[in-house]
């Protein structure tokens, strides 16, 4: 049980950028509520409008201003986006399938509803994206399973992330490992065939995984474990710390709101 158990190397862990910025030292589940809020008025925001653009610019300067509060660098920003790849894919097809008035574009007759459409979902997920990849980079994943059960998420839930994020780097040092084993001995995964050789590997590290996992289980219920992790002391969480969370999604629905007045 000992060995890969830390939030140091690769997986998950590897999101979180260590750091004493003034995002870093706010609680976890203050964060967690921030980005959901910005989340929601990101939503908000209507597809049609002609304000809207400007509205998601200026969302993106705040949070462009709470990255360079965090002191997190801009290609650690860009490698979160990779998670929005089926959104991009499904806005691009938008302009292609959608009905109503069309418009050229570089030659290619596209829906106007498709492109707006399109561009609303691009740029709201773009923003979400953001967000969540600044919280994963500003919190350490333990801290971030305390947030979540101090929010009350049910208990088995988070029992399921905190096992998860624990045996994510184990799992792949044993997926590492096998593939070691097998190019040692001439494998290359180049033809059809080789699916022979790689599906009965998944199977033998689904069984290896799970039986790991029965060993970790017999092993805490040894320790005494009743269904329920323990936990550390909770912290007082002041109106200061609220306050200073909550500025993000406070000034993104200012933005909103002059938005929607102005526009």
């Amino acid at each position: 049980m000992g060995a890969g158990h830390g939030t140091g190397g690769g997986g998950i862990s590897a999101m979180y950028v260590p750091g004493h910025s003034p995002v870093h030292r706010l609680e976890p589940h203050t964060k967690l509520v921030a980005v959901l809020a910005f989340a929601l008025v990101v939503v908000l925001t209507p597809v049609h409008a002609g304000w809207a653009p400007a509205a998601y610019v200026g969302f993106l300067l705040l949070l462009l201003g709470v990255a360079a509060l965090a002191r997190i660098r801009p290609g650690r920003i860009v490698r979160g986006l990779v998670v929005e790849v089926p959104f991009v894919l499904f806005a691009a097809l938008l302009p292609f399938v959608s009905r109503g008035p069309r418009v050229e574009v570089l030659g290619l007759s596209l829906s106007e509803n498709g492109l707006a459409a399109g561009g609303s979902i691009l740029a709201k997920a773009t923003l979400s994206v953001l967000a969540a990849t600044l919280l994963a980079a500003t919190t350490d994943p333990r801290a971030l399973l305390r947030g979540l059960d101090r929010l009350r998420l049910p208990s088995v839930l988070v029992q399921i992330l905190t096992f998860m994020i624990r045996y994510a780097d184990v799992v792949g040092g044993e997926l590492a490992r096998m593939k070691v084993a097998r190019e040692s001995r001439g494998f290359r995964a180049r033809r059809v065939g080789a699916l022979k050789v790689l599906g009965p590997a998944a199977g033998s590290l689904f069984i290896r995984s799970y039986e790991r996992g029965e060993r970790v289980h017999l092993a805490m219920l040894s320790r005494g474990y009743t269904g329920r992790l323990p936990t550390g002391p909770v912290a007082v969480v002041g109106g200061r710390s609220w306050a200073a969370a909550l500025s993000l999604p406070l000034a993104a629905g200012a933005v909103l709101a002059a938005g929607s007045l102005l526009g």
